[in-house]
């Protein structure tokens, strides 16, 4: 069945409406990111270059790094985005945008998010690079889908709610998982791996109360505290959450590497972070 123009919306040149991307333009290797800016740097990496494409902060590069076509993909801030990049990059994969129909032998990508992050733990310190093993989502998007969750996921959502004393008109904290076979493709000393927070908002959301004030001021401190078998809640950011949902119920495999740029427990920051990220997008470079 194909599906109607109103669900799968296409720009005048036949491009998917919000990434203005053709399927042939994107490679099965991909870099998220959330600054637009950030995909110059990576782009600098890669030659030749094929596709560089901007439509408001959807910006791509597709590229070569040296055997590895890659492409480079803003996303802007927060899972809303995600939404709309996990989705067009899956139709433009798997969808005949001529026909609109699902095609018969589906694609998969893998897909790297680099970001940046701060530390909910005190040895954790600016400059290190968290690897995510688990993301949880204090953003309600998922509860708008049928997604499948591990008996270890669920666990761990019931535990921390009754950690964090969690109000029942809150949206649940979801939990989602890393790809296997990326984490082990990614694994070396330098990432420490962990479960991150991926929050709805930059501010109250992630405990920052500036004229506001916090519905919970404990909060960050009820998640230091948290600790399910060996894991514990290394960092907060904003897109990961969505990332594996979506790329797990679609069959992609997904994982997110963050350089920490703040530690909140020490209360430092590292203003200059930019040669920490070219550091880790080397390193992702290299593997992916």
């Amino acid at each position: 069945m194909a599906f109607q123009s109103s669900e799968l919306i296409l720009a005048a040149d036949g491009s998917i409406f919000h990434l203005r991307l053709h399927p042939q333009e994107v490679a099965d290797n991909v870099i998220l990111v959330g600054d637009p800016g950030r995909v110059n740097l990576i782009g600098s990496f890669l030659s030749p270059i094929e596709v560089e494409r901007q439509n408001r902060e959807f910006k791509t590069i597709t590229g070569w790094y040296g055997s590895k076509r890659i492409s480079v993909i803003s996303s802007g801030i927060g899972t809303d985005n995600i939404d709309i990049v996990i989705n067009e990059l899956d139709a433009l994969k798997n969808i005949d945008l001529d026909n609109k129909t699902v095609k018969s032998q589906l694609q998969k990508m893998r897909i790297i998010r680099i970001g940046t992050s701060g530390a909910l733990q005190e040895d954790i310190p600016s400059g290190s690079f968290v690897m995510t093993s688990r993301s949880i989502g204090f953003d309600n998007l998922m509860q708008f889908y049928d997604i499948p969750r591990s008996q270890d996921s669920q666990q761990i959502e019931q535990q921390l709610k009754k950690h964090l004393g969690w109000p029942e008109n809150f949206t649940y904290p979801y939990v989602t998982e890393a790809s296997g076979e990326l984490t082990e493709k990614m694994r070396q000393s330098k990432f420490i791996p962990g479960m991150t927070i991926s929050a709805p908002g930059f501010y109250g959301p992630q405990g920052r109360a500036l004229r506001i004030p916090l519905a919970d001021e404990n909060l960050n401190n009820k998640i230091h505290q948290f600790r399910f078998n060996n894991l514990r809640i290394t960092n907060y950011e904003m897109e990961s959450s969505a990332i594996y949902a979506l790329a797990n119920s679609l069959g992609h495999q997904a994982l997110t590497v963050c350089a920490i740029i703040a530690n909140r427990k020490r209360g430092d920051h590292l203003s200059d972070y930019q040669p920490k990220i070219k550091e880790l997008v080397q390193s992702v470079l290299e593997k992916i």
